[in-house]
């Protein structure tokens, strides 16, 4: 990346030592550049730090957990909207839904039952769900957004049931394999740093005890080195670019998991949730989408980059730190996400001519008028899109498909009305004349609701 992988060797170095993070490992994938990564600081013990050493990654672990919760989906093993009882045998809670534990809106409370953050022994399964009847309902269901660790885990727990195996063995067989993430593990390897409370008034930096999160695995247990992150997190951001064959998750299941559910803060909608997924928006359309980690003595940010001029596809990024308060490790992928779209945007590709609009929709093309606003109808790479004449640049467009044996009848794929169904009209000749778009008429000069010209006296 020539000057712009200096630029970023360089922020990541800042932010290890203003943030006094005794080691931190960075790593960026796009699709049109070399995998760039960076390792700043010591392991904490005898193994040497590299960009391929294991971090703790955390909550990030979810992100795995919801994708194995939608490939059970796509499947036909569940339903976003089965209660989790179906799927799971439990003395408590088995109401809540698929749906409102994997987007953090069940209300169930955060943690498993316990001082377990004070004890640092996490329960096994059969204790996890035993002590259901002792969790806490803290908020009515759908209610808001609130973050449950415990929530997550009964979904993990749930897909190992429906899979026929454990959370660990339904995970090696039906992500990280395929995706070839072969440095992320449940357990740490001898790569592993060392996880460090770094004392706020001095530079002495404490171990912090190492923690199995037992039967919250789901939820939290994943190490990982950043180059495979950063690959993730490309993998959520554009899947078709790292899994063309769809063997690990459909694009289009990809699309619903980053659709926003709820928004995590009330008063400052910056931030949402969606199947699993962390939604920060960035401004100009543009979207990073993964998680946040936290354990103790580590943090991670893990995100990837949708949309804007200059993203690459494939376009990911993961920081991971051996410090458990240096909040600077999770601000970092933001910050070298949009830095390597502007100091090395992706190249852009000449336009080629195409083929021309088949001719049963070639008077569809131009601009149309409908509700008293104006509508562009174009063919681009094989189907009917329209716009509206203002859109701001970048909005995508609405997309059409005919339905099977009615050309005459298209679905909205995407965009606009999605869903609703586009009718055409023709006239003697085979002309459309007119068209009905989400029932409401379309013409090709702007028309009163009763269908008079507007210039018409």
């Amino acid at each position: 990346m020539g000057d712009a992988g200096r630029g970023l060797e360089r922020m990541v170095r800042q932010t290890q030592a203003e943030a006094r993070i005794p080691a931190l490992s960075a790593a960026l994938h796009r699709a049109d550049r070399p995998l760039w990564s960076c390792a700043v600081g010591g392991s904490g013990n005898d193994s040497p730090l590299s960009p391929e050493s294991q971090f703790r990654i955390g909550s990030v672990t979810k992100t795995l957990t919801a994708v194995l919760v939608m490939q059970a989906r796509d499947d036909g093993l569940l339903d976003l909207d089965d209660p989790v009882g179906r799927h799971l045998d439990v003395p408590a809670h088995g109401e809540l839904t698929v749906r409102r534990l994997l987007s953090h809106t069940s209300g169930l409370q955060r943690e498993p039952y316990g001082d377990v953050w004070d004890t640092l022994r996490a329960p096994d399964t059969d204790q996890l769900v035993a002590d259901l009847v002792r969790a806490e309902r803290v908020l009515s269901p759908a209610r808001r957004y609130h973050y449950s660790n415990l929530g997550l885990s009964l979904l993990g727990h749930a897909v190992a049931r429906l899979r026929g195996g454990t959370w660990a063995e339904v995970l090696q067989d039906r992500i990280l394999t395929p995706l070839g993430l072969t440095r992320t593990t449940v357990r740490p390897d001898p790569t592993a740093v060392t996880g460090f409370l770094v004392d706020a008034y001095s530079d002495h930096a404490r171990p912090e005890p190492p923690a199995d999160f037992g039967a919250v695995a789901p939820a939290g247990q994943i190490w990982s080195s950043a180059p495979d992150m950063a690959r993730w997190a490309a993998f959520l951001a554009d899947p078709a670019a790292l899994d063309p064959g769809a063997e690990v998750l459909r694009p289009a299941t990809l699309d619903e998991m980053r659709w926003p559910l709820t928004v995590t803060d009330e008063s400052l909608w910056v931030g949402g949730f969606g199947l699993g997924l962390i939604l920060v928006p960035q401004g100009d359309r543009v979207l990073h989408v993964g998680h946040d980690g936290a354990m103790p003595g580590f943090l991670a940010g893990v995100y990837g980059r949708r949309g804007g001029a200059g993203t690459a596809a494939a376009m990911g990024c993961a920081v991971l730190g051996s410090s458990g308060t240096a909040v600077a490790t999770i601000e970092l992928p933001h910050r070298l996400l949009a830095a390597a779209v502007q100091e090395d945007p992706a190249d852009i590709v000449a336009w080629t001519p195409g083929e021309a609009a088949p001719a049963a929709y070639r008077s569809v093309l131009g601009r149309w008028w409908g509700e008293g606003f104006e509508y562009v109808f174009f063919w681009r790479d094989g189907a009917l899109r329209a716009r509206g004449a203002d859109d701001p640049a970048g909005k995508p467009p609405s997309v059409f498909m005919p339905l099977p044996d009615q050309p005459d009848v298209l679905r909205t794929v995407s965009g606009r009305e999605v869903g609703e169904l586009l009718r055409l009209t023709r006239d003697e000749a085979g002309t459309v004349v007119r068209m009905h778009w989400a029932t409401y008429r379309i013409t090709r000069t702007q028309e009163t609701f009763d269908g008079v010209t507007v210039s018409e006296p």
